[in-house]
């Protein structure tokens, strides 16, 4: 998995009137949460810097520089203003080698499947999958092999396997699918 640097500060005014001053400065007043005996820290990102980590479709970790304190992190939730879509706020949990961390990782599909060859369709039902495993562990994509996948059939979670992670989603949810389309459906009627 990638790591993604991010320098901040730490900061000492709390409250909607800071919050709001900061803000206007071009900073984002950002919370990291800690382990069971460290308390949560508060500090400050420049909007510039957080861009490249936010607006991508890979996960991952974070390396916090805040001055004194250096920490492994991952994006726990990011609020947005609601007309604007302007960053207020990131959480971030604060990762350790021996704890594992629950995390949504992106699925990509690979090979092409017998149904897709047989006049198919192949849609991908969910788009991420949440795992649970040691930071060292999560991968930057599940990827799935589809090549045997045949028309009419799909691949659920329960049958998937992969190296030191849990998938935490429902066994019998549906990740992919081929589906038959109108087109085949009507060279199937005619035949």
């Amino acid at each position: 998995m990638k790591t993604f640097e991010l320098k901040g500060e730490i900061r000492n005014d709390f409250g909607k009137k800071a919050a709001k001053t900061y803000r206007s400065q071009g900073l984002i007043p950002c919370v990291v949460y800690g382990g069971s005996n460290e308390e949560n820290l508060n500090f400050l990102v420049k909007s510039g810097d957080v861009r490249k980590l936010i607006y991508t479709p890979e996960v991952q970790l974070v390396s916090l520089d805040l001055g004194s304190k250096k920490m492994r992190a991952i994006i726990k939730e990011i609020q947005f203003h609601p007309v604007k879509e302007e960053i207020l706020h990131i959480d971030f949990l604060h990762v350790f080698d021996d704890v594992p961390v629950v995390m949504e990782i992106p699925v990509q599909l690979e090979g092409l499947a017998e149904g897709v060859r047989a006049g198919g369709k192949l849609s991908l039902d969910m788009r991420k999958l949440k795992v649970k495993a040691l930071a060292d562990k999560l991968p930057e994509k599940l990827v799935i092999d589809v090549e045997k996948l045949q028309l009419g059939k799909s691949i659920q979670v329960g049958e998937l396997q992969f190296e030191g992670l849990e998938i935490l989603n429902s066994k019998n949810a549906v990740v992919c699918r081929v589906q038959l389309t109108r087109a085949a459906r009507g060279a199937a009627a005619k035949a």
